[in-house]
């Protein structure tokens, strides 16, 4: 026991206990840690850390998720930094015991959070993790300490990279980047005890060109893996993205919409007045709202006019793009659309379990195959309670304790969704088989009756007839025109969708219609087109004028996919309506009559394991000519085929018995020499070219080393040339070793001292060097 030790126990009254004493005399007998003493690893370890901070902030606020927790972190970790350097020889024992304090403090508070945030617990964790940071920062005197700090960092960035959902999140990204490679440096330097540069000489010792060339190589190489990775669908762990509980002040009214682009009940003005400022009217003539789709109501009017301001109001993460569902209308009004039975015995209310945010969706069974399709949407604008989802939905990961579902499939919240609500949707959705659908009976089930029904007083014009008997006739009349019979309802749906999209405009300008005029009729016969929205509600019109059960389905469009992200970027201008067929047996399907959107909305046929790559494909052809982009796209289509029909055929081979397994093994392992021997050449090839390069002496002098490093004794680094030759005395006959010193020292003369060498002869000591082996093998 130290002097020192003996007097702190001799004036502390508490360490005269017997084990107080001893444990403190077993403290003080530990040897003191080895310190690091490098600044700039210091500096830069806390730069990874602080950069990992940030990264977390400004993750969180892409997804409107946590608080701003560098704005404490950063400088009281900059503080502990320092002065854990000025005390990184000292025991800080007392300093130690607080830190262990502070920690269980954060442990108890990250066992809480994850209580509530049980369905997503990343924040939480980081949480936990920058506490950790800030309080190790006290006490990081040795190099394992930092290391233990860099980690936390990469952690850190690790998780704000699955939260980040824009691309503010790549400039910290690259910035970690930057400093992760001199911390790397700095601490392979303090590893192989090399002296420790200081802070004015760190520029110079870990040359910050070849640093910048490192950097170069990691972007490139991670762009390129990033674009060549497949993106397999599925989710592996049950557990997805859920906003913290809401809990409700006031009771669920489950058959009611709030959408604030419409004059609501009870408001100034009351209910289809359009008093209210900047608000849809239900009924009559109107202005539309600049900044919330019309159509997300119980009842939409499509007698109004004007246009919305761009604005993105979701952020959407889904393993296959698709059109996202909001609601769909059953009773056509003359000039617009409403959902008919909305009472509370036809709207159905679900009630989830206290342990989990999970509501299991009633939905429909049918022949369909179908694919399991998870989507988490994030709210960056505040929308209706309604919730977008992928159809057919049968999961709902949802962070109110009630929902509701109408009879047409639409998702109701008992509240709006506001700006950084996050939710998850599984989906079942179902493939198209265009095959399948053309043999659906055209009979359907007596309760879908009402999607073939049509106003039955509608006024009546000069030629006679009522609206609904001319559109019906102006749809036979298209459909005898087309060239090949058309004898199911999904022909006729896809024709008449065609029809609509090439044969009629879109009419910005498109004047009010009047008391009793009928929206389908006057698009197809007075205005020969409308707004994008009239040629669904036309198209679901004339199917339901045949008798072919329609209705009209309103949601968005899938988005702009951005790819360093993941995510679909949507916008309020992407909401628009289709119309949906139902296929008896089958169920419904989506058709688009509106020019400029493809006929069939995208959905899981049109995913990829290898998105990524088309997207990156998509945006280089897009700055190219059209020729070259089309012949490039045909020779990539072409070589895809042609590799696609190989694999296939090479897998068939293994499908066909002991015979067909032999032949395959034998044909892969052929393939695979003839792809070694081709590299050997191609690897050849590239060293003569590289040597033909080089001036005659040096290239002399290169071919004795590669022949040296083939025989097993390779020219260290370090080595001087005529140091090597000199090795080689103990190695080699003195025949060679003569012809092996000759060459290096006529190197030698030429490289340093200017003197041109004999190079014929120099040519024939090596031949014969290389004889000889060959000779005594």
């Amino acid at each position: 026991m130290s002097s020192s030790a003996r007097n702190q126990a001799s004036s502390n009254p508490i360490l005269q206990l017997p084990v107080l004493r001893q444990f403190w005399q077993r403290i003080e007998s530990l040897p003191l840690p080895q310190p690091e003493d490098s600044v700039p690893l210091r500096v830069v370890v806390q730069g990874l850390a602080t950069v990992g901070m940030v990264a977390l902030d400004v993750a969180a606020a892409d997804s409107s998720d946590g608080g701003a927790m560098s704005l404490w972190a950063v400088p009281v970790s900059a503080v502990g930094a320092a002065w854990s350097y000025y005390r990184r020889r000292k025991r800080n024992i007392p300093v130690k015991f607080c830190i262990a304090i502070g920690m269980l403090l954060s442990l108890a508070i990250f066992f809480m959070r994850i209580w509530v945030e049980r369905n997503d617990t990343r924040i939480a964790l980081a949480t936990l993790l920058i506490h950790l940071l800030v309080f190790h920062s006290f006490d990081m005197p040795r190099r394992k300490d930092l290391g233990y700090s860099a980690v936390i960092g990469l952690i850190l960035i690790g998780v704000a990279a699955t939260l980040s959902q824009t691309l503010a999140f790549a400039p910290v990204l690259l910035l970690f980047l930057g400093l992760a490679v001199p911390v790397l440096m700095l601490n392979y330097r303090s590893q192989i005890g090399l002296p420790s540069p200081t802070l004015r000489r760190v520029h110079t010792d870990i040359e910050s060109k070849r640093m910048g060339w490192v950097l170069l190589a990691v972007l490139g190489l991670g762009m390129a893996i990033f674009l060549m990775l497949p993106r397999f669908p599925g989710y592996q762990i049950r557990t997805f993205p859920v906003s913290a509980p809401i809990s409700l002040q006031e009771e669920f009214n489950q058959n009611q919409v709030i959408n604030s682009g419409y004059v609501q009940p009870g408001r100034s003005g009351g209910e289809g007045n359009g008093s209210g400022e900047n608000q849809t009217p239900t009924e009559g003539a109107g202005r539309l709202n600049s900044q919330s789709y019309y159509g997300f109501n119980t009842k939409i009017n499509q007698n109004l006019r004007g246009t919305m301001q761009p604005q993105v109001v979701m952020r959407i993460r889904s393993q296959a793009p698709g059109f996202w569902r909001v609601m769909a209308f059953d009773r056509y009004t003359g000039q617009g659309w409403e959902v008919s039975r909305n009472q509370a015995s036809d709207v159905e209310e679900l009630e989830r379990p206290s342990w989990t945010f999970r509501f299991n969706l009633p939905w429909s069974v049918t022949l369909n195959r179908s694919r399991e399709v998870v989507q988490s949407f994030t709210m960056v604008a505040d929308l209706p309670n309604l919730i977008p989802a992928l159809h057919e939905p049968k999961e709902l990961y949802f962070p109110t304790n009630q929902i509701a579902i109408d009879t047409e499939g639409g998702l109701r919240s008992p509240v709006p969704l506001s700006e950084g609500l996050t939710y998850t949707v599984v989906s079942a959705v179902p493939y198209r088989n265009r095959t399948a659908l053309r043999s659906a009976p055209a009979t359907y089930p007596k309760e879908l009756a009402n999607y073939v029904e049509l106003p039955a007083s509608t006024s009546d014009y000069p030629g006679g007839g009522s609206a609904k008997h001319r559109v019906r006739q102006k749809t036979l009349e298209i459909l005898a025109r087309s060239p090949n019979p058309l004898n199911d309802n999904y022909e006729r749906s896809l024709y008449l969708a065609q029809y609509l999209k090439q044969n009629y405009r879109i009419q910005p300008d498109l004047p009010f219609l009047a008391d009793g005029e009928d929206l389908a009729e006057a698009f197809l016969t007075k205005y020969e087109g409308g707004y994008p929205d009239h040629f669904s509600t036309t198209l679901t019109v004339m199917l339901r004028s045949i008798g072919v059960p329609a209705r009209l389905v309103v949601g968005f469009e899938p988005g702009e996919f951005n790819p360093f992200t993941g995510y679909y970027v949507v916008r309020n201008t992407d909401a628009h309506a289709m119309t949906e067929v139902y296929f008896h047996k089958y169920g419904w399907f989506s058709f688009d009559p509106i020019p400029g959107h493809p006929l069939i909305p995208p959905s899981i046929e049109e995913s990829s394991a290898f998105g990524v790559l088309q997207q990156f494909w998509n945006w280089i052809a897009g700055w190219l000519p059209s020729p070259l982009t089309g012949w490039l796209s045909g020779t990539f289509e072409r070589i895809a085929s042609l590799l696609g029909w190989a694999i296939g055929w090479v897998m068939g081979l293994f499908t066909r018995g002991w015979l067909g397994l032999l032949i395959g093994a034998g044909l892969l392992t052929g393939l695979g020499f003839l792809g070694w021997l081709l590299w050997q050449g191609w690897q050849q090839w590239r060293y003569q070219r590289w040597l033909n390069r080089l001036p005659p002496m040096e290239a002399l002098y290169q071919q004795m080393l590669r022949w040296l490093d083939n025989e097993g004794f390779a020219k260290p680094i370090a080595q001087t040339p005529l140091e090597y030759a000199h090795a080689c005395h103990s190695h080699y006959s003195v025949h060679r070793s003569k012809a092996i010193y000759e060459i290096t020292d006529a190197y030698v003369r030429w490289r340093y001292g200017g003197e041109s060498p004999d190079l014929p002869y120099l040519k024939q000591c090596l031949q014969q060097m290389q004889r000889k082996t060959m000779k005594s093998r």
